[in-house]
């Protein structure tokens, strides 16, 4: 199974074929056109489900599935917090939580970028488990950027969701520490001189062992569609244990 996160950076019909050429089973895709404006051209391989969150029809928080995938929306979302999404994910080989994730929220006076995750993973405590729980999107943010006195920076964030055994694929198969990345998923305004890293995938403890890779795209070859490059989780399905199904009540 494959899971990735690419904030396209607007207009997601233009450039899906750049992205579908890895074969992905979940696409989560910031900056997405509303499902009415997602016209493909003609041989553009079909999703089998979708979903979108926003309030600007050219600019919101979609999700796409493929290969037989269904998506859900978990009873329990928030609308207070737009763009950061619990979706059941069924119809493969396991079903899993799916959390969707762009940190972006402007009218929020607590803060528009990362406080809007702490808000979510506190909202929605009861779903983050330690079993069948993926976290993936855009978070904007950083340990770079903590704010030692504010409340649920990236740092704070990122603790407490290593407590619950939700841990970054990135720096686990990378083997790297928060805020010195080595490899960025941001271009500022697309130069190369101006790298972050603030796209991120959070695994749950009983599927970080089945991670078979974690690639994150370069600059050269993404910089003509987006100032983000993709981020590429791949899982090895025959290490994960038998299916645990969803409970039936839990989406809407």
């Amino acid at each position: 199974m494959k899971i990735i996160t690419w904030n396209c950076n607007m207009a997601f019909r233009k450039k899906a074929e750049a992205i579908l050429a890895f074969e992905p089973d979940i696409l989560v895709i910031p900056e997405c056109e509303c499902v009415e404006k997602l016209i493909f051209k003609s041989g553009i391989k079909t999703p089998s489900s979708v979903l979108w969150f926003g309030t600007n029809q050219h600019k919101g928080l979609g999700i796409l599935a493929y290969n037989g995938l269904q998506l859900t929306l978990i009873k329990k979302h928030k609308p207070g917090i737009k763009t950061i999404v619990p979706i059941a994910v069924t119809g493969g080989d396991f079903d899993f939580t799916l959390f969707a994730v762009w940190a972006n929220n402007p009218d929020d006076p607590d803060g528009q970028y990362v406080e809007q995750v702490w808000k979510a993973i506190n909202q929605y405590k009861r779903l983050l488990k330690r079993e069948r729980t993926i976290l993936a999107g855009d978070f904007n943010s950083n340990t770079i950027w903590d704010r030692p006195r504010r409340v649920g920076n990236h740092s704070v964030v990122v603790k407490y969701l290593d407590k619950r055994g939700i841990h970054s694929a990135y720096h686990l198969h990378h083997l790297q520490e928060q805020g010195k990345e080595q490899h960025p998923t941001f271009y500022l305004y697309r130069h190369q001189d101006k790298p972050y890293h603030m796209d991120y995938c959070f695994v749950s403890a009983d599927i970080v062992s089945c991670l078979a890779s974690v690639e994150v795209g370069e600059h050269a070859a993404w910089a003509g569609y987006s100032d983000h490059v993709p981020v590429l989780v791949s899982f090895d399905q025959d290490k994960i244990n038998k299916p645990v199904k969803l409970n039936a009540d839990r989406p809407s």
